[in-house]
């Protein structure tokens, strides 16, 4: 089994059809199948389902493509930076990012840095905190930014000057719209939908003893997808401020709870990471300028 024949399985289980894909990988259709056989030979198993319409992927096949689709990533970004280790002008940073309203700070530094080095290419994944520690963990990021406490067992991390504040998004009209700051006691009246992190951590912390008083009816992990739910009045969504359009024309407002919960941020990279010069040039220059900002605020 080698790279490319990863990348050949890929292909069909994207395009779900063996003369399609044989057709854009420039390779007959025979040579391709056979190569499907072997791989099936070499773990024991049948990856697809051959049918009229298509190929359609097993239970095993599945978990191949999910394995195949790190495996692959990985080899592409270890390529790349074999290739950045020359060029101090220019490279690729893999970044995970929590769903936050932050973010233009990082774009900031970004753009300071780019005045020198034009050349740095950002591939921002985003994704819930315990999604993008699992890719930091692979391999697949240079670093994340995440919402809550690292495991300082296993990541370095310095403070992301910011933090998010807890709120609930509900409808103008609700019978909360018109509420200055929300507590327990009113949102136990209501369904909420909110993400499973914020379920079993925060949240939680901040009821205590009422936790179970809350009806947590959904979880989602988008909050744009949380408010289209807000909006039919499925849910009261729980969710950190500015995430939700809560703009005039999108018939949504925020509103604080209390007492006040807020959530900070980190970035964290894995023990004894080694990066690309313009990576830990420009990694280097984030954490000056955020320990600054700390100071300053803390």
């Amino acid at each position: 089994m080698d790279i490319k024949l990863l990348k050949n399985f890929l292909q069909i289980a994207r395009i779900g059809n063996m003369t399609k894909a044989s057709q854009m990988l420039y390779i007959s259709q025979s040579a391709l199948s056979k190569q499907m056989k072997e791989l099936e030979e070499e773990f024991g198993c049948n990856l697809f389902i051959r049918q009229k319409e298509g190929m359609v992927l097993t239970e095993e096949g599945y978990i191949l493509r999910k394995r195949a689709e790190d495996i692959v990533s990985l080899f592409e970004k270890t390529k790349q930076d074999f290739e950045d280790l020359e060029k101090i002008t220019g490279g690729d940073i893999h970044v995970g990012a929590a769903e936050t309203c932050h973010m233009d700070i990082f774009a900031r530094e970004l753009l300071a840095f780019r005045k020198d080095y034009p050349n740095l290419r950002c591939h921002i994944i985003s994704g819930m905190t315990e999604q993008v520690t699992q890719m930091l963990d692979h391999g697949l990021l240079d670093i994340a930014i995440i919402s809550g406490q690292p495991n300082i067992e296993k990541y370095n991390h310095i403070r992301y000057p910011a933090e998010d504040q807890w709120g609930a998004v509900v409808a103008k009209g609700h019978p909360l719209s018109d509420a200055k700051r929300i507590t327990i006691n009113e949102l136990k009246n209501y369904n909420l939908m909110m993400s499973t992190q914020g379920l079993s951590e925060e949240i939680r912390k901040w009821c205590g003893q009422y936790a179970d008083l809350l009806n947590v009816s959904d979880t989602v992990n988008l909050a744009y997808n949380g408010s289209v739910f807000v909006k039919e009045k499925v849910a009261v969504l729980l969710s950190y401020k500015g995430l939700a359009n809560t703009s005039d024309e999108n018939n949504l407002c925020w509103i604080p709870l209390y007492p006040k919960l807020t959530t900070p941020l980190y970035v964290i990279w894995r023990k004894y990471q080694v990066f690309t010069p313009i990576v830990d040039l420009f990694f280097k220059q984030l954490i000056n300028s955020f320990e600054e900002t700390n100071k300053e605020d803390y």
